[in-house]
């Protein structure tokens, strides 16, 4: 086997998967066990204002995300999965990932309008 840039590239992404496997995996355990929302549908590193409302979603795409990682590590490490299906589905997983993501912290945070903004702003009662 020769060392090309190809090979070095495959074993990083191989080596990725551990700590993303670990990062969606403990998200998932905190929103489940311990109710811990502070992550939930980000958007500018802000949870949106009922974070528990859009928790079992975000549980769910860290879960699943994180099972599929583990199902790929294990399958490369016992030489079930081929080049092809290992790459194809870890790639996959992380880019759903993060779409899902960015999809559900954008429903979370609804537009508001700027004038409805500066109208919130401004104090109600004048002295």
């Amino acid at each position: 086997m020769i060392f090309n840039a190809s090979i070095a590239l495959n074993w990083i992404l191989f080596l990725a998967l551990f700590p993303i496997a670990f990062f969606w995996l403990r998200r998932a355990w905190r929103i489940l066990f311990k109710r811990d929302f502070s992550e939930v549908a980000l958007k500018g590193g802000m949870p949106p204002a009922d974070p528990a409302r859009f928790a079992p979603y975000t549980l769910a795409i860290n879960l699943i995300g994180g099972v599929v990682i583990i199902f790929v590590i294990v399958g490369v490490v016992t030489g079930s999965m081929d080049f092809d299906t290992w790459t194809a589905a870890a790639g996959v997983t992380i880019w759903m990932k993060f779409f899902l993501d960015f999809a559900l912290g954008r429903h979370a945070h609804p537009i508001v309008a700027r004038r409805k903004k500066l109208d919130q702003a401004e104090p109600t009662a004048k002295p």
